[in-house]
Order: structure tokens, then C-alpha cells, then sequence
């Protein structure tokens, strides 16, 4: 990558899809915690109905999609990091450098290691932005397989638990 002239332009840019990345991050947290809440609502709820004959199919049915959907709800929720030993070296040696931008990235390094890895980021201006963009793509990438995803398959088996459930319902009392 290479930036002619850096720029306030490209800092804001930089900024912006920051921000922007850790507004997305906050609401993929807020909906599953949200549809973690009340999956585990319903499980108590759900629990009274299974000495019911007429209920205890649905019952049975809400409450395994409920703890699925808590399950989902709660990875999606869950801080994800892998740290490694020797990762900055392991990394360097593959062609992938070290990004000092993030933190999972120099949590092994010492301070001085770290300055040192910082100070040649900031005196060229290329690989400072090279950095920033990795760090925004990586990002991105991270919820979108992660948070996003989890997420998604936490709501369709909370919708799909609802629907199946109320279907077995139905078809028992009323055919």
C-alpha cells in the first residue's frame, strides 16, 4: 500500500470507519443480549406446561430452541481473543506483520519491544495507514464471521422455536 501524501482527510476516513465498526460491534452485543434475555425468560415460563398432556410437546419443543438460542445469543456475546506466544514472530516469519494496533496482537511484548514497534509504525506514514486499514478489515471481517453471524442463527432458532412450537399447538389441539 502506498499513500502519496498522508492527509486530515485520510485520518477522518480512518476514524469515521473506526467508529463506525465499534457502533456495529455495540448493537450485534445489544440484539443478543436482548434475545438472550428473553429466550431465558421463556425457558422458566415454558416449564410449568410440561405436566400438561395438551402442552408438553410445545413446551418441549420452545424450551430446546430457547436454550439453543441463549446458547448463540451468548457466543455471539462472548469476548473472543487468542493469544499466542511468540505470535509477532511466527506472524513476521509467514509475510503477516504484526499489527501493534491491536491489542491482542502485543499483549506478550514488553513495553520497550512494543515503543520500538510503535515508533517505527509512526515514523513512516505508509505503514501507519497500512496498519489502520488492516486493523479496519480485520474488524470488519471479525463481525461479520463472529458477532453477526452467532447473532443471526441466535434469532432464526429463537423465530424458528416460536413458529414449530406454536405449529405442534395447534396441530394437537385442534386436528
Amino acid at each position: 500500500m502506498e499513500i502519496k501524501q498522508p492527509a486530515a482527510h485520510l485520518d477522518q476516513m480512518m476514524r469515521q470507519t473506526r467508529a463506525h465498526h465499534v457502533q456495529l460491534s455495540l448493537m450485534a452485543d445489544s440484539k443478543a443480549n436482548m434475545i438472550l434475555t428473553v429466550a431465558s425468560l421463556l425457558i422458566p415460563l415454558s416449564i410449568q406446561y410440561l405436566n400438561d398432556p395438551k402442552f408438553k410437546a410445545a413446551a418441549m419443543i420452545m424450551i430446546a430452541f430457547c436454550v439453543l438460542t441463549v446458547v448463540l445469543a451468548a457466543y455471539a456475546a462472548m469476548p473472543k481473543l487468542k493469544l499466542e506466544k511468540n505470535r509477532n514472530d511466527r506472524e513476521v516469519r509467514k509475510g503477516f506483520p504484526l499489527n501493534p494496533l491491536f491489542f491482542g496482537s502485543f499483549v506478550q511484548m514488553g513495553y520497550e519491544q512494543y515503543e520500538q514497534v510503535m515508533e517505527e509504525l509512526m515514523n513512516d506514514h505508509n505503514r501507519s495507514y497500512q496498519a489502520q486499514v488492516r486493523e479496519v478489515y480485520l474488524l470488519g471481517q471479525y463481525l461479520h464471521r463472529k458477532k453477526y453471524f452467532f447473532v443471526r442463527l441466535a434469532y432464526l432458532a429463537f423465530i424458528s422455536g416460536a413458529i414449530i412450537s406454536s405449529s405442534v399447538y395447534i396441530a394437537q389441539a385442534y386436528l
